[in-house]
């Protein structure tokens, strides 16, 4: 087999997981990757280097996938961050290699490029430092970014679209660039919601839906002060008063600040009804278990947010 008919196979493989519907004759043609942005959708930014390619992100989709990133290769990005649960985990904590348990659960990826900072500590300052985290974590993949490299480099495919996406030999720089090319194309925004607020469909909420717009919205309930914007999120750090003592630092891990105690960064409620489990630790099983919540005004703890307080919803307005 020829380089041409290696590469061609590689990205057939790539492409398989999308409805793509690319010409082999253009495949190596590493042209740039146009992001189609739904309505009210801000355009992204994109890190001077990796700038979005096809090659770029099929080499990065092709690694997202690859379970040779984990040391026992049991283990990928797709294992803890499943398509059909818009790149979340169903499960409260997400098992890596030797069915060892995280202790966060693994929040959706969708709109991931759009986020100023990245876990619910917001430690990490940017997606392609982001990729490093779970390969060297020793719950997750328990493994090295030098060994990973060294495991790979005689895949040909893989090296030789590297230099076609790249310009380099496959390293460090192109396994981060890459995986982060291919989630920075994760977009979600056709929603119902979208199709009613954004692309004026009256008919695309029921009456009983645009009534729950209406209090999520309110100055009753606040959840718009924080889940805001296209993206449903403010990205800041709130303690919501989910308990009196946090085993999970949150924010106070990275600030060292006792005052951030208990804070998370607020997460995108993007595909919210097929990303359960809800909450850090995916404490909450159910939506009507987190409106119960945030009705019930939470826990006391000292960094509790003043915005949470008891709501006082009716049965018929929590649902």
């Amino acid at each position: 087999m020829n380089k041409t008919q290696r590469i061609l196979l590689f990205l057939i493989v790539c492409f398989s997981f999308s409805c793509e519907k690319e010409k082999l004759d253009d495949v190596l043609i590493n042209k740039p990757y146009l992001l189609e942005y739904p309505a009210g959708f801000q355009s992204m930014k994109f890190p001077e280097g990796n700038e979005l390619t096809t090659l770029r992100v099929a080499l990065g989709k092709q690694l997202f996938f690859d379970k040779r990133l984990s040391r026992d290769s049991t283990v990928s990005c797709g294992s803890c961050h499943f398509q059909q649960h818009a790149f979340a985990d169903f499960n409260q904590l997400s098992t890596g290699i030797d069915n060892r348990e995280g202790f966060r659960n693994s929040p959706t990826l969708v709109n991931l490029g759009y986020h100023p900072y990245f876990f619910f500590d917001g430690g990490v300052p940017t997606l392609e430092l982001q990729i490093l985290a779970p390969i060297e974590d020793e719950n997750e993949m328990d493994f090295s970014v030098p060994a990973v490299i060294d495991r790979l480099k005689n895949d040909a495919a893989i090296q030789e679209l590297s230099q076609l996406a790249y310009g380099r030999s496959f390293d460090p720089f192109v396994l981060t660039r890459s995986i982060a090319a291919f989630e920075r194309t994760l977009i979600s925004g056709n929603s119902r919601f979208d199709q009613y607020y954004y692309q004026g469909k009256s008919s695309a909420l029921n009456d009983s839906e645009k009534r729950g717009m209406e209090l999520f919205f309110s100055n009753k309930t606040n959840c718009s002060t924080c889940h805001s914007g296209f993206n449903f999120s403010n990205y800041d750090f709130t303690n919501i008063g989910l308990y009196e003592f946090y085993a999970d630092s949150g924010r106070t891990r990275i600030t060292l600040d006792p005052a951030d105690r208990g804070k998370f960064k607020t997460p995108t409620l993007r595909n919210i009804a097929v990303t359960a489990t809800y909450m850090h630790e995916g404490s909450l099983n159910t939506l009507e278990v987190v409106i119960e919540h945030f009705n019930s005004g939470g826990k006391n703890h000292p960094s509790k947010d003043t915005l949470i307080k008891p709501l006082n919803l009716t049965a018929t307005e929590k649902t």
